[in-house]
């Protein structure tokens, strides 16, 4: 099951103790994902246009406890009126005062969502997204999104209307908001490992980078010391330059600080850099053919 199944599931199976937050989610549902067939020319039926079965029995649950209306039930054109008015959906400025408390914008979050939303894997990444008919559903929902703080945007993409958030921390609001508890402990443990994972990843990329680094140097240094020993003598170098030549031979693999300890006396970090930093210029001016010389 995908993880947004996952959500599905567990929202169809929360439902709101009062009526007003249950006429709130079934607005949401309906308003986003609901159909109105007509069987006969004064003869109606409502139902969802879903094919998870949970949310259409989640709908359906919603409509006989709010409204009386049962599954299949065929409804007169004035029952149908009725029921529309008694969402205040037949106006889509109305859906306003349906959400004027926060426990209702929560449950028309969480309807909108059975209806038409969905969530990436977050193994793989995070988004989320409402795929919307009309550009006022988009904006109606990116408003209520918004006003907790969610930051959600809208594109379009093949004459629908796209509501998305890519934010994990967004995401995370958002299973709080509809009160999908487990979905949300099970996303905020796959963050917590996955962050662990790219810290661990950043911080041996780094190390590795590092240890790369000193190799390089430490070959690049070799090599002008025996540049200097074949051309011109390791006897040419100061003392102190050629005592640092003969332990960075004779330990290639060491340090800075590990060359400065076996000097003697030992000499710190900054000393062995200045040191092997004179030598290399002395080896590239004899490359260049130029005339050299070391000061200390």
């Amino acid at each position: 099951m995908s993880f947004s199944a996952k959500v599905k599931a567990e929202l169809a199976g929360i439902l709101g103790n009062h009526k007003h937050c249950r006429k709130a989610e079934l607005a949401g549902m309906f308003q986003y994902g609901g159909q109105i067939g007509r069987v006969e020319s004064d003869c109606y039926t409502v139902g969802f246009h879903t094919e998870n079965a949970e949310v259409s029995k989640k709908g359906f649950t919603l409509l006989r406890k709010t409204f009386n209306i049962d599954f299949g039930k065929n409804l007169s054109e004035q029952q149908l009126f009725e029921f529309l008015n008694g969402m205040e959906a037949i106006e889509q400025e109305s859906l306003d005062s349906i959400t004027n408390r926060v426990c209702c914008k929560r449950a028309f979050i969480r309807g909108v969502f059975l209806a038409v939303g969905s969530i990436s894997d977050p193994e793989k990444g995070y988004h989320v997204e409402f795929v919307c008919e009309e550009e006022e559903q988009a904006e109606l929902l990116q408003k209520l999104l918004n006003s907790f703080d969610m930051d959600a945007r809208i594109l379009e993409r093949k004459q629908h209307f796209v509501v998305y958030m890519k934010e994990g921390s967004a995401i995370v609001d958002l299973l709080n908001v509809m009160e999908a508890h487990v979905a949300l402990m099970e996303l905020e443990n796959l963050r917590i490992i996955k962050e662990m994972r790219n810290s661990v990843n950043r911080r041996v990329n780094c190390e590795t980078a590092n240890i790369n680094k000193t190799v390089n140097a430490a070959a690049k240094q070799a090599e002008d010391i025996r540049y200097i020993e074949e051309h011109k003598g390791l006897a040419s170098l100061p003392d102190m330059l050629y005592e640092m030549a003969r332990v960075r031979l004779e330990y290639p693999e060491a340090t800075l600080k590990e060359l400065g300890e076996l000097l003697v006396p030992p000499v710190g970090k900054s000393g062995v850099n200045h040191r092997l930093r004179k030598i290399s210029e002395y080896a590239e001016k004899l490359r260049e053919k130029e005339p050299a010389r070391l000061d200390e």
